[in-house]
């Protein structure tokens, strides 16, 4: 089923269930606009090679359109489409006075040269400037993206407008305009959301094994995190394949130490410490026993095919769109509670907003201040989504999606 189609679902169900506006849920249903570009570019061996992009601006009552910009050989339209409305839905989920959009190009960055991904990204951002600003349309790092593109894109803008302009773009480099604590905002975020859902369950840190998927820059911070607060860190895996502790946990640092330098998490397997580590293929490393599943890789991990097989009591949305609505159903049914992608990893878009407003403004906050502010964001938005779930009698998902829709029906409202 294509990605889109999914959020539909998602949407739909809060919308029924609150009795939503009519007008602003067939408003919600589409994005505002959406931009196909095609982007030339000369490579190394001289050959021209034109690739496709995208960037889609779902809706900006709230402010401007913000989202990432992912760099994947499986980028389509229906993607962006549903990443930029669950973007809608995750800045209003926090309260931050921005809307949700999402771009995308169709592109295996590991096969390019870093001069082919800087012609690539300056490409990029000539083609959609048009429809780009500091108070219109303000993309940040995503999938296969980081600081460094960003600054690219940046640069490329503001040639495209005649003056510098950094609050078009986050996730840049410190040197270059970006936040302190953005490089691990979205783990951050989740730790918090986290951290209020175990104060009402009752999760003991040190009794709590964590499994994650996805190694890369919010799942290794996560992985750093939640051991340093004493969880046990059963096993983690990335694109190449997985690592499970035989028994008890595993420190994570070792294992991004070990990654860094030979590629994977399983090229630990065998160092000291990890003598007795297996690694599985990815479907038994996810319905492995476990208390928490930290999902941090891509969407549609969890489908109508595999969700009986979950043993997880939580399954925590580091990515978006990891669990398909088929999949709810059946993880519900199983009493697994899901902490919905539009709350867990809010905390990444949240920092990006700092770092707008810090650029617009002229101010820069410390590390310290970026925290304080992004505890009572995510602490608040919990608070928000559980008071959802209690009132609606419905899950965390449907009850992020109802929070997040009663607040842009109040907005429509003032706009009407």
């Amino acid at each position: 089923m294509a990605l889109y189609e999914n959020t539909l679902k998602q949407m739909e169900k809060a919308a029924d269930l609150m009795s939503l506006d009519s007008e602003l849920r067939d408003i919600l249903m589409e994005p505002q606009r959406v931009v196909s570009v095609s982007i030339p570019v000369r490579l190394d061996s001289g050959r021209l090679k034109v690739f496709k992009g995208y960037r889609s601006q779902h809706n900006n009552f709230a402010g401007p359109y913000k989202g990432g910009i992912r760099y994947h050989q499986q980028v389509d339209l229906s993607e962006v489409k549903a990443l930029s409305a669950w973007m809608t839905m995750k800045c209003s989920v926090v309260g931050i006075p921005m809307g949700g959009g999402k771009g995308g190009i169709i592109v295996n960055p590991k096969e390019l040269s870093e001069g082919e991904l800087e012609r690539l990204s300056r490409g990029y951002a000539h083609a959609i400037a048009p429809v780009l600003g500091d108070q219109v349309d303000v993309p940040a790092p995503d999938v296969n993206t980081n600081g460094q593109i960003m600054s690219w894109i940046k640069d490329e803008y503001s040639k495209f407008v005649g003056k510098e302009t950094p609050g078009v773009i986050t996730g840049k480099p410190l040197e270059d305009g970006g936040s302190e604590g953005r490089d691990t905002a979205t783990a951050q975020g989740g730790i918090f959301v986290l951290e209020e859902l175990a104060a009402d369950k009752g999760i003991v840190p040190s009794e709590t094994t964590v499994i994650i998927q996805g190694y890369g820059n919010a799942g290794g911070y996560m992985a750093k995190m939640l051991h340093e607060k004493g969880y046990i860190i059963k096993g983690v895996s990335d694109s190449r394949g997985c690592l499970v502790a035989s028994e008890g946990g595993f420190d994570p640092k070792r294992v991004t130490e070990i990654k860094k330098e030979k590629g994977s998490v399983t090229d630990a397997r065998g160092e000291a410490g990890f003598e007795n580590a297996g690694i599985c293929h990815d479907s038994e490393f996810l319905t492995s026993e476990c208390d928490i599943l930290v999902l941090a890789a891509l969407e549609n991990q969890i489908t109508a095919e595999n969700a009986d097989k979950f043993k997880a009591k939580y399954i925590l949305e580091l990515a978006n769109g990891p669990v398909t609505p088929e999949a709810d159903v059946i993880l519900a049914e199983k009493g697994i509670t899901v902490i919905p992608d539009i709350l867990a990893n809010a905390g990444g878009v949240t920092v990006s907003y700092f770092e707008w407003y810090q650029n617009v403004n002229d101010e820069k906050w410390t590390y310290a201040e970026v925290q304080e502010k992004l505890v009572k964001i995510m602490n608040d938005a919990y608070a928000d989504v559980a008071g959802n779930a209690t009132q609606y009698s419905c899950d965390l998902r449907t009850a992020a999606f109802i929070t997040a829709m009663k607040r842009l029906d109040g907005l429509y409202k003032e706009k009407k």
